[in-house]
């Protein structure tokens, strides 16, 4: 998180309530499908390092958020939200509470009542965050439990991936000129095989070359990165023959990861137009199995994976022209 964003959290014991203001470094439609697109909750919500899995999602009034939180040693917590009361991308309130994998609640832990508004600020947004509780002795509870380490944690999640990974490949990129492009995932060797594979084609990284994950600035809410990750590849693109494009990034247990072979490597297609990208993406999936729908994403792109009805992993990735 850039240290001049507004961050603000008060546990209020008059109220029984906890009041949260974050600022975001990203326009309010995106920062909404940020907070209400499974896909993308599963990338930031849980505290590292813990990772969140959607079991279901119905993000309508009477609708239900069924999710986990995992451990690197696979503990398995699971949650609920059921929404009401949505207003697209000005607010909407939700009652979240720990239950089983079948949406049974937990009654040993007090239920969570919030109220979440968006407020566009220029290019930035603010996200006011109220969270009622019955009784002190539930918010105190909860504040017991870490609630405000493990919330603040959560929200400098998407801070880091907004910056991370995608922002960084459509900074290399600098036009919108349709290419095919190769995607890997290793495992934490993307160095060791990328040299290899510049050896020989005998070509050059573009963009800003072999980036770590140790470029990426300091993020005060998170902890400190390990050594070994810090020297982990967050990106790198290598052009091959004919302008094909092989780009790679290490996917590190640490952080949530699974590469196994068969996961691993994705064809990238990057369209001229988004009418194109929809084209390629239905019929290229048809009988295939969606695994991310084509939509709108936060760090600024029109993107959608699948594995079509040969096994063969695709993504469609289209770029919004630079101002």
């Amino acid at each position: 998180m850039k240290n001049s964003l507004l961050f603000n959290f008060e546990a209020d014991k008059g109220s029984n309530c906890i009041y949260v203001k974050r600022e975001f470094d990203a326009p309010i439609h995106l920062v909404w499908d940020a907070w209400t697109k499974p896909e993308l909750l599963d990338q930031w919500w849980a505290p590292k390092p813990y990772v969140t899995r959607t079991k279901s999602m119905n993000f309508t009034d009477g609708g239900t958020w069924l999710y986990c939180m995992v451990s690197p040693t696979n503990e398995v917590h699971w949650c609920k939200a059921d929404y009401s009361q949505i207003h697209p991308q000005k607010s909407y309130h939700a009652v979240d509470a720990f239950c089983d994998e079948h949406g049974v609640l937990n009654s040993e832990i007090p239920r969570s009542h919030w109220d979440v508004s968006f407020q566009n600020n220029a290019e930035q947004s603010i996200v006011s965050i109220k969270i009622q509780y019955e009784s002190l002795a539930h918010l105190e509870q909860i504040i017991s439990l870490g609630f405000k380490e493990g919330f603040t944690m959560a929200m400098g999640n998407l801070d880091a991936y907004f910056e991370a990974q995608f922002k960084l490949r459509a900074f290399n990129k600098t036009n919108n000129q349709a290419r095919v492009c190769t995607y890997v995932n290793f495992p934490g060797n993307t160095e060791e095989a990328m040299l290899f594979y510049q050896q020989i084609f005998k070509t050059q990284f573009t963009g800003q070359g072999i980036q770590r994950f140790g470029d990426l600035p300091a993020d005060p809410t998170q902890a400190p990165m390990s050594e070994s990750l810090k020297q982990m590849v967050l990106h790198a693109e290598l052009p091959l023959i004919g302008g094909h494009i092989l780009m790679a990034t290490d996917a590190p247990t640490e952080m949530g990861f699974n590469v196994v072979q068969g996961n691993n490597m994705h064809i990238s297609l990057e369209p001229e137009s988004k009418e194109e990208a929809d084209r390629l993406f239905n019929e290229l999936s048809v009988n295939g199995k969606v695994s991310m729908p084509i939509q709108e994403m936060f760090w600024g792109a029109y993107f959608g994976s699948f594995t079509d009805q040969y096994g063969i992993n695709w993504m469609v990735n289209y770029l919004h022209p630079k101002d």
